[in-house]
């Protein structure tokens, strides 16, 4: 299933795979109002899709963005209001890109009325399709692991410093999810060659906040990965296969680990 602001696919188990910075899309009205800083779209969350197959394999339902943050971040609340406060970061329709590069010719980018446009168009129906998936799940299954997944260049001065470790664990400092959850994901975690924190720079962002609510059956947790682990972090972003059969298995491992710490609460 596709829709003018997603893909969809529709599983057959309580883990729903949301990818919400997938898209490279940007629609020809808004792609004439960005610099030439734009063409990239390097702050594309590159070939999660591919580097999550298993997911889908195993019959998890899985939901991705068709258009790039650059048009709207579907994962920032609708307010705008940061979800960092005091760190730099980018907003719900971004100026920047993440190394600091003007995105807008007119230097102020979209006024209210268009950003009020792009929630409708883009944003909404994402988050529609994710709420009512997660309904769907809760109500078959009474309990759902949500996993939001992301990556990011290791190395980004304006946003953070130093290098990323390599898995960015995030679960709203524990508030996400049961904390059995995140125990069993660290305890995946002993004897494998990649760096990883829980909660720390990344502790996830406006999806797994809003809609991790492990009262009412919803766990969510977020990784954010640092891209070296299976792609090139310059253009053209190609996938690397020689390093995406390394951390996919750990990746997988976390995944299953945590779903089934759902499914035994």
């Amino acid at each position: 299933m596709s829709s003018e602001a997603f893909h969809f696919q529709q599983g057959s188990i309580p883990l729903l795979l949301s990818i919400p910075h997938l898209g490279t899309e940007i629609p020809a009205d808004i792609r004439e109002q960005l610099t030439d800083a734009s063409t990239e779209v390097a702050d594309t969350d590159w070939h999660l899709d591919r580097l999550y197959d298993f997911a889908a394999r195993a019959g998890a339902s899985v939901l991705g963005a068709r258009y790039s943050r650059y048009a709207i971040d579907l994962n920032r609340p609708a307010s705008g209001e940061s979800l960092y406060p005091g760190q730099t970061t980018t907003g719900l329709c971004p100026l920047e890109t993440f190394r600091g590069d003007p995105l807008y010719r007119n230097g102020s980018g979209p006024d209210s009325v268009e950003v009020q446009r792009r929630l409708g168009v883009y944003w909404q129906p994402y988050h529609a399709q994710l709420h009512a998936e997660l309904e769907r799940l809760t109500a078959r299954f009474g309990k759902v692991l949500l996993w939001e997944a992301h990556s990011i260049a290791s190395v980004l001065p304006r946003l953070f410093e130093g290098k990323l470790p390599d898995l960015n664990i995030g679960t709203n400092s524990g508030a996400s999810c049961d904390a059995s959850v995140l125990d069993a994901i660290t305890a995946t975690l002993g004897d494998q060659p990649f760096t990883w924190i829980a909660n720390g720079r990344f502790k996830g962002g406006y999806i797994t906040r809003a809609y991790g609510q492990p009262e009412r059956g919803v766990h969510a947790v977020q990784l954010e990965m640092c891209q070296s682990t299976y792609m090139d972090e310059a253009a053209p972003f190609g996938y690397r296969e020689d390093r995406a059969s390394k951390v996919q298995p750990v990746v997988e491992g976390m995944v299953m680990a945590a779903f089934e710490a759902v499914r035994g609460l």
